[in-house]
């Protein structure tokens, strides 16, 4: 497995030693560079919870999507911690590849980690209007620091306005 290049300064190769980290980033809401992975841990720091904050969001971004996780073999001293993600470490070299899981359906991947507790969906309909707020007043400011204005026809941009037109106003408002 050789380092690709991503959002960060060079190549990496991302490892998480939870499957369903790995799995969320099967699924992403928008194209690269841009990034749609509303997710945080358990208190505990292991089981992640994959925010949904729009109906049936998982269901929406997952269904259908197929891919692959690897597993491989990486000497600890050769990673570095991925900031912000406890999980998840980066790899600057090769590493080799000692296992792979095809995935045909990522939604029948995350119902199977729900029913064995691995995984845990914050669902829109359970979320307060306070949560909400938080998640779209983050989401407006993340559109005004990226200037997304200048990019409106961008994936991240066009994924937005979609499915969450509220936050695209809001951030509208933001920058008048």
């Amino acid at each position: 497995m050789e380092p690709q290049q991503a959002d960060h300064d060079q190549p990496y190769i991302y490892l998480t030693a939870i499957e369903a980290v790995a799995a969320i980033y099967l699924c992403n809401g928008a194209e690269p560079p841009y990034y749609w992975f509303p997710y945080g841990f358990d208190k505990g720091g292991d089981v992640p919870i994959y925010n949904e904050i729009y109906p049936n969001a998982l269901r929406d971004v997952s269904r259908g999507v197929k891919g692959y996780i690897y597993e491989v073999e990486a000497e600890e001293s050769a990673l570095t911690a991925l900031k912000g993600i406890p999980c998840a470490k980066l790899a600057k070299e090769s590493l080799k590849v000692t296992g792979c899981r095809e995935i045909l359906d990522v939604y029948a991947l995350f119902q199977e980690y729900i029913e064995q507790g691995k995984m845990r969906v914050g669902r829109f309909e359970d979320k307060t209007e306070k949560q909400l707020e938080w998640w779209y007043n983050s989401l407006a400011g993340e559109l005004r620091e990226q200037n997304m204005v200048e990019k409106p026809d961008c994936s991240y941009a066009l994924f937005i306005k979609k499915k969450l037109p509220q936050v695209w106003e809001r951030y509208l408002s933001l920058i008048r």
